[in-house]
């Protein structure tokens, strides 16, 4: 079940880059709003699904309430530290540069976590993740020049939020409710950025870019990560994090497919190496330890 998990969420990944960028690269919405309206219908969405599907008295009471509460609002609080800045560094970045900091920051700190916990990578991982990096690095490289400070800290500040909170996802042991306490948790911070930006006049919205934004949150958003955290726990951290990597492909494929853009070979070929180095580091082990 972990592969098909995987694969739904690492779309979903991509189909929220292709909102976002639908959304805020034509200034249907401003990234605060976008940000707001992601989060609030990612949490209506999900305390649906949670009603719908909840059966049974709740896990909670197996942890002290404080101890519950205190992972709660950490989680969430990861959430909206990827998702507000995620936002806002793509009205000044490009696409492609976008995605290289955000993945090498998701990278980074997840590597950083799976060392920390014990886990070593074998030397065909190394090989594999080095192959795949090399392949994204050459996908964005015609986008490197001089990319904008402010966005570049927001898009790294997201990258390092969500590689944190893929590694305490790994811990989930109720995938939908503790997305969905995540997303509930986030939207009062999201009010707050929303309301700011309202009250300086940088607020604008339109129906599109409204629709765009509630996709983004209720379906790639909520489905999406209530997959991820629940495909986190056949995955070794290493593994998490190197098959991210397959997210700014797809992403790329789906542009061509839904907004017209060119296929090139630059992008077959930094495709071939992303795909060859994931498939090489995720074949060099058989199992992921518990």
């Amino acid at each position: 079940m972990t592969p098909v998990l995987t694969v739904f969420a690492l779309l979903a990944f991509a189909a929220n880059s292709v909102l976002c960028r639908l959304a805020l690269g034509h200034g249907t919405v401003d990234p605060a709003t976008f940000t707001l309206v992601r989060l609030l219908s990612g949490a209506v969405a999900l305390v649906g699904i949670r009603a719908a599907t909840r059966r049974g008295p709740s896990k909670q009471g197996a942890a002290p309430p404080a101890a519950w509460i205190s992972r709660a609002w950490i989680s969430a609080a990861l959430l909206f530290l990827y998702a507000a800045p995620f936002s806002f560094a793509y009205v000044s970045l490009s696409a492609g540069t976008g995605a290289l900091i955000l993945f090498a920051c998701v990278q980074a700190t997840m590597l950083v976590g799976a060392m920390r916990a014990g886990e070593r990578f074998r030397w065909m991982e190394a090989v594999g993740l080095a192959i795949a990096l090399g392949g994204l690095t050459y996908l964005v490289l015609p986008g490197l020049s001089a990319p904008d400070p402010l966005g570049s800290g927001f898009m790294a500040i997201a990258g390092i939020a969500w590689g944190l909170y893929s590694l305490r996802g790994r811990a989930s042991t109720d995938p939908i409710g503790d997305t969905t306490r995540n997303f509930v948790l986030a939207v009062p911070a999201a009010v707050v950025v929303g309301a700011v930006a309202l009250a300086r006049g940088g607020a604008h919205v339109s129906s599109r870019g409204i629709l765009l934004a509630a996709a983004s949150g209720a379906i790639a958003s909520g489905l999406g990560y209530i997959a991820w955290y629940a495909a986190l726990r056949g995955l070794t951290r290493i593994r998490a994090s190197v098959v991210q990597l397959l997210v700014p492909i797809v992403a790329a494929v789906a542009g061509i497919l839904l907004l017209g853009e060119t296929l090139t070979l630059h992008l077959v070929l930094s495709a071939a190496l992303i795909l060859g180095g994931v498939a090489v580091a995720v074949a060099s082990r058989p199992t992921a330890p518990r």
